[in-house]
């Protein structure tokens, strides 16, 4: 039985998809191997500095230092391996691109690494120490005695970095769509008090729920929206400029 192009093309796309995954973990697993080393430096790091260093840090398991150390080697990995990473998902779809959306999408991606870490920074810098502030201000408030665990303690900093980190690439993901004409200025404009009310809800949900942090959340995400929308203006005025030049050229 023969086996039709159409099947060859699919399998043909599952065996590079195959060969970019195990390229990626081995160079995961290289980083984990960095991050093993690391780990207990981080860990030393975070505990001598605020908030880590008001409070005493307590495992509930006999498996919790092993999590914490591994999830921080992990993440370590992970940010080490990213642009690696990306450039591994830009190969594998870039087949499927033209070539100007092949330049954009190779371009962009150290830019998604950086807005990444840049996220990251801002999510632990300013967002965590502001939400563990006001959650033991009420704590002490009720006369509780503060006891965390380790592996609670940082469930409580990843579920406030993680999504700000993603945040914080929506400039890049604009670019991009408006790049290979998914996306408009004009789009955008329509959409922004649909996007607001989404960033009101996000917000809400990565801070304390009091107004000052809210607004300390919700500006930054509305500034990153609205340098989307900057952005996004200038990369279509430049589109349609070598478009309109490719028309007169022809």
């Amino acid at each position: 039985m023969k086996i039709s192009e159409e099947t060859m093309s699919i399998l043909g796309h599952l065996s590079e998809l195959r060969t970019r995954i195990w390229r990626i973990l081995a160079v995961v697993l290289l980083s984990l191997g960095g991050g093993l080393y690391v780990s207990p430096k981080v860990l030393r790091y975070l505990k001598s500095v605020p908030p880590g260093s008001e409070m005493t840090w307590n495992v509930f398991s006999p498996w919790d230092g092993i999590r914490m150390y591994m999830t921080i080697a992990l993440a370590f990995a992970l940010l080490v391996s990213l642009p690696f990473i990306l450039y591994q998902l830009w190969g594998f779809v870039k087949k499927g691109l033209h070539p100007a959306e092949r330049a954009a999408a190779l371009r962009y991606v150290p830019y998604s690494a950086l807005c990444f870490l840049i996220g990251i920074a801002f999510g632990y810098l300013v967002v965590f120490p502001m939400s563990y502030a006001f959650t033991s201000r009420i704590t002490r408030s009720m006369e509780l005695v503060e006891t965390y665990g380790v592996a609670q303690y940082f469930g409580f900093m990843f579920n406030i970095v993680i999504p700000l980190a993603i945040a914080f690439e929506l400039p890049v993901v604009v670019m991009f769509l408006t790049k290979i004409g998914v996306l408009t200025p004009k789009a955008l404009h329509k959409m922004r008090r649909y996007a607001y009310l989404i960033l009101v809800v996000v917000a809400s949900l990565i801070s304390p729920p009091e107004l000052i942090s809210h607004l300390m959340v919700f500006v930054p995400l509305v500034l990153l929206y609205e340098i989307s929308v900057l952005l996004s203006r200038a990369v279509y005025g430049r589109r349609r400029g070598a478009a309109l030049a490719e028309a007169s050229g022809a």
